[in-house]
This record gives structure tokens, C-alpha cells and sequence, in this order.
């Protein structure tokens, strides 16, 4: 064998050594990049599903956020108009023609005088001429004399000569004892 076959066979043992080295590096390369193609992959899910996560909480947090400001604007809204509901039925009641004001007062002022026999009686400054008219009328109402106007819708506020009793007859009370009796049916009529 010659030194040109020997050199040969080196380079070609040489060459295919290099071959292998090469497929096993590519293998290797390959091996390493497919890993780490899974991994990025994996990460990259991992990654998904916490922002899908964390942006549903933010989404359901706002939607809460949201419902409470507007359960609130509601329920602001809906105590504003039974406010203005409650005006208006105070401020009806008060403007009923005479002949109505004049039979309330009557039977207002006979009510008291079974509590209070002898005192003062006070009305707005409208009802103060009937009031008068009425006391002056009616026997049982012989111990009353008329006070002082109050600021009042309607209705009576009957106080004791010696201070120490007052029932208050107005409309206003009566408006109230109504009002926080049937506050919940008066809602559910107006905002169903």
C-alpha cells in the first residue's frame, strides 16, 4: 500500500468521522431546538391562559364596579322621585278645597280635646280664620284659644296651657306614619 492510499484512507476515515460528528452535532442541535421549542411553547400557554386569567378578574371586578355605581344612580333616582312624590302628596293634601280643610280640622281639633281639654291650638296662617271659626262653634272646644301660626302643610298642633303636652295633628305626621307603613308598597307601585 502506498503513502497515497494510506493518506486516502485517513481522509476518507477523516471524512466520515467529520460526517458522524456532524450528524451526531445536527442531532444534537436538533434535539436542542425541538426542547426548546416545547418549553417556549409550553411557556408561551402558561403565559395565555395567566393573562386570560388576570384579564377575566379585571373584566368581572369592572362589571361589579359598574353594576354598583348604577344600582346606585338607580336607587338615588328612585329616592329623589319618591322625595318629590312625598311633596307633592303633602303639598295636595294641604291645597284640598275649604270644605274639606274645615271638616279635618274639625274632627282633628275634637280628637285633641279628648287628650287636651284646655290649650292652645296652632295652624298655618291660611287655616288660622277656620280654626278660629271652629272653636268658636263648637262647645267642646271652649277651652282652646288660637296661637301662633306654624310653618305646617295643614292640620293642627295642639298644645297644653301649661306646656307640657303637645299632640301634633299635622298633616305632615299623618303624611309620615303613612308613608313609612306603606314606603315599601308606594316603591314596589312605582319602580316595577
Amino acid at each position: 500500500m502506498g503513502l497515497e492510499a494510506v493518506v486516502n484512507e485517513i481522509r476518507e476515515k477523516g471524512r466520515k468521522e467529520v460526517e458522524a460528528t456532524r450528524a451526531e452535532t445536527r442531532a444534537e442541535v436538533d434535539a436542542i431546538l425541538r426542547d426548546a421549542q416545547e418549553r417556549a411553547a409550553g411557556i408561551k400557554v402558561s403565559a395565555q391562559e395567566e393573562a386570560d386569567r388576570a384579564a377575566t378578574h379585571i373584566i368581572n371586578q369592572e362589571t361589579s364596579a359598574a353594576n354598583l355605581v348604577v344600582k346606585r344612580q338607580v336607587l338615588n333616582a328612585q329616592k329623589t322621585l319618591l322625595d318629590q312624590v312625598y311633596s307633592a302628596s303633602l303639598a295636595a293634601v294641604g291645597s284640598l278645597p275649604a270644605e274639606f280643610q274645615e271638616k279635618a280640622l274639625t274632627e282633628l281639633l275634637k280628637r285633641a280635646a279628648k287628650v287636651i281639654k284646655k290649650g292652645v291650638v296652632h295652624a298655618n296662617e291660611r287655616d288660622l280664620p277656620m280654626v278660629e271659626a271652629i272653636i268658636s262653634r263648637q262647645r267642646t272646644l271652649s277651652g282652646y284659644t288660637v296661637g301662633d301660626p306654624v310653618e305646617i302643610a295643614g292640620g293642627v298642633i295642639v298644645e297644653s296651657n301649661d306646656g307640657e303636652l303637645q299632640i301634633d295633628y299635622s298633616y305632615r305626621t299623618f303624611l309620615d306614619e303613612v308613608w313609612e307603613s306603606d314606603l315599601k308598597d308606594a316603591s314596589d307601585i312605582l319602580f316595577t
